[in-house]
């Protein structure tokens, strides 16, 4: 397989139904965005140096986000590469992990540990992504499966979780975000 095809030199790209499509539309820039989640993971992945849950986690979200950008590229509706069920594994997580921490009651600052502070990264990135996919489903409603929205939404919530259990596990303090107000005080 080339790496270059010189098929974009003019701005354009093909989705997988073969469409030629600018790469400044709402869709490409969806779908690279969560192409560049997926690279954001990678990184809290390396940072990790545990071979864990965490890291099996990371690994099975890195192949789920090359179905959601398949779901965005695809531009067919009928054929949607994440589900429900995809959905629904995000949430038992978020659960899981939230059932091993302390509750949280204060507003934290994005850091701690490399790892957790490479997944809030990949959280804001998600929504982000989240941001671009709602507006390429409104500038072209019925191009693809709204799972592909749901599942974004509910990534970047795991990715918040999974940043606070890498503090967790690794015995990083969580940052309590203080209001200039109170910190006047």
């Amino acid at each position: 397989m080339k790496i270059y095809t010189r098929g974009g030199d003019k701005g354009k790209t093909s989705l997988f139904n073969g469409e030629r499509v600018s790469k400044s539309s709402a869709l490409v820039e969806a779908y690279g965005t969560v192409d560049e989640l997926n690279s954001v993971l990678g990184v809290a992945r390396a940072l990790h140096e545990h071979n864990d849950r965490l890291a099996a986690m990371m690994q099975q979200l890195q192949g789920e986000l090359f179905e959601c950008s398949a779901t965005l590229a695809a531009g067919k509706p009928e054929d949607p590469r994440v589900s429900d069920e995809d959905i629904a594994g995000l949430e038992q997580w978020i659960d899981e992990l939230t059932a091993e921490m302390p509750p949280l009651t204060n507003f934290i600052l994005p850091a701690g540990h490399p790892v957790a502070a490479a997944l809030h990264h990949a959280r804001t990135v998600s929504r982000r992504a989240e941001r671009l996919a709602v507006a390429a489903a409104l500038s072209d409603p019925g191009r693809f499966d709204e799972v592909a929205l749901r599942y974004l939404n509910r990534l970047a919530d795991l990715l918040f979780v999974m940043a606070r259990y890498a503090n967790h596990v690794h015995g990083a303090h969580e940052e309590i975000w203080q209001s200039r107000k109170d910190r006047e005080q």
